[in-house]
């Protein structure tokens, strides 16, 4: 994570007519090594963060006159979280997140002219003014951790998608082979040209629906044409560079992609989170 890249984009994109005209005391703050000044609001005086380490929190960013630019509170993304890097910049943020725990809450201090070092200073702030930035932290896990519960709960989704793609090959009396990532295919029509491989751009016709049938996305829609991409170069999800490499041209099948090979818990408009896609393809050509 660029830190300085991401504080600065939470700002632009809650640019406001708000003024930072108003001085800011440092008076009873702290001050890092690296130019950010801090003040612990709540020490829980559990465990503080380390290099490395994967931090949850909700942050407020505040003109210096406490006028609200951005809030994970108010916004659709909830609380961020990332991993704890080395400080990039004079009065970086991440020099102060390394000083907390789980529970703890702290104000800093961001210098604007150090977040917009070689850049534009944008017309709301001046050299030597601050951003207030309010502190929540939720959780703190070693990476190790973070692995590791992220891995038991793709396994606790696996199980439970796994169980309704079988009942519904049940009810639909198919039969589907799996691949060793939970990959499921079902060739209807062997091809025979040439088979799909990674590097190699590949033409597909394809139709993507839910288990319950809805149909969220087809190439044979009125105006659209066959889907180009360069297979194996993740350019899809995960399980269509799978499942496209099991074809020939002119086969036809069925994929069904868990969605661990899918868009996992990331939702659309179309698409709910962890949703188990269905695509009937078609592959049409291989270059």
């Amino acid at each position: 994570m660029k830190s300085k890249n991401i504080y600065t984009l939470i700002i632009f994109l809650s640019i406001c007519s708000a003024s930072f005209a108003q001085p800011v005391s440092t008076e009873g703050f702290s001050k890092t090594s690296g130019g950010l000044y801090y003040k612990l609001i709540v020490d829980n005086k559990k465990t503080k963060g380390r290099l490395g380490d994967v931090i949850k929190m909700n942050l407020i960013y505040m003109t210096q006159r406490d006028s609200v630019l951005f809030s994970t509170y108010e916004e659709e993304m909830g609380p961020v979280q990332f991993t704890i890097n080395p400080p990039t910049f004079h009065g970086d943020p991440m020099g102060g997140f390394a000083l907390l725990g789980e529970g703890d809450s702290a104000l800093f201090l961001m210098p604007v002219d150090s977040a917009y070092q070689n850049q534009e200073m944008p017309a709301f702030a001046k050299n030597g003014e601050y951003i207030k930035i309010r502190v929540n932290v939720l959780s703190l896990m070693t990476k190790e951790d973070f692995e590791n519960k992220k891995q038991t709960e793709m396994n606790v989704q696996n199980e439970k998608e796994f169980s309704a793609i079988d009942s519904y090959l049940v009810k639909k009396g198919l039969q589907a082979q799996k691949t060793a990532s939970g990959l499921y295919y079902i060739i209807e029509k062997q091809g025979d040209g040439l088979k799909a491989e990674a590097g190699k751009t590949v033409t597909v016709n394809y139709t993507g629906k839910l288990m319950d049938g809805k149909v969220f996305d087809s190439s044979l829609n009125p105006g659209r044409t066959p889907f180009d991409f360069k297979l194996g170069a993740g350019q899809v999800i995960k399980g269509w560079d799978e499942g496209i490499a099991l074809f020939k041209v002119g086969g036809k099948g069925t994929l069904i992609i868990p969605s661990t090979l899918g868009y996992g818990s990331r939702a659309s408009q179309q698409i709910p989170a962890n949703s188990p896609l269905i695509f009937d393809i078609e592959l049409l050509s291989v270059k």
